[in-house]
């Protein structure tokens, strides 16, 4: 089978996407706006692009032609905090996926506990394991769109923090404690499941 997405229905293209690009890690995004209002949403197209220096990019959809609370004021402030979510996260991570309105904080909605971070002012979500604090380098919307496309936005970390629960010697990250979980399609998470090892050549 093959499909032109120019001739295909956006909730068919984003069946294809997320069900095909999977697993997907979740970035839980912590921001805050010009008026001192912490927000918390997640989002699964969301990874790492680069160590040197490092830096990570997740990507804001913008139904309706609106912007979403995270888009508006990482926009505004230039920062925000990456927060990973971890399998006993995982409800509390749902929650915030719901829309609210924007002089309400999903810290709140969630029972979670926001921490003030080092370098910026976005908090930080005190009960996830590893969180990044970033400072806002490069954003691109997404051209041509149909129902109002994405935003992309790049951070480069200028402070990460790891529980000594998931950190072992060398700065390595402790699978076994930190057990992360990922976003499929639809309603679907994912557990690390088996892990394997190849060297390479």
């Amino acid at each position: 089978m093959e499909f032109d997405p120019i001739n295909l229905e956006q909730s068919a293209i984003y069946k294809l996407l997320t069900g095909a690009v999977i697993p997907r890690p979740i970035g839980w995004i912590s921001s805050i706006s010009e008026d001192g209002i912490p927000n918390l949403a997640p989002f699964s197209f969301f990874n790492a692009v680069g160590d040197d220096p490092p830096h990570v990019m997740f990507s804001t959809v913008r139904g309706n032609e609106t912007n979403k609370d995270t888009l508006n004021n990482v926009l505004a402030t230039k920062q925000f905090v990456v927060n990973m979510v971890t399998e006993e996260l995982v409800e509390q991570m749902n929650l915030t996926s719901q829309p609210i309105p924007s002089n309400e904080s999903e810290f709140d909605l969630a029972n979670l506990t926001p921490i003030a971070s080092t370098k910026v002012k976005p908090p930080r979500v005190k009960e996830s394991p590893i969180s990044m604090e970033c400072e806002l380098v490069h954003h691109y919307a997404l051209e041509n769109h149909k129902t109002g496309g994405a935003t992309i936005i790049i951070g480069r970390i200028v402070m990460f923090h790891v529980d000594e629960s998931v950190l072992l010697d060398n700065y390595k990250i402790n699978l076994d404690t930190y057990k992360p979980v990922a976003r499929l399609a639809g309603s679907n998470y994912s557990k690390l499941g088996e892990i394997f090892s190849i060297k390479r050549g």
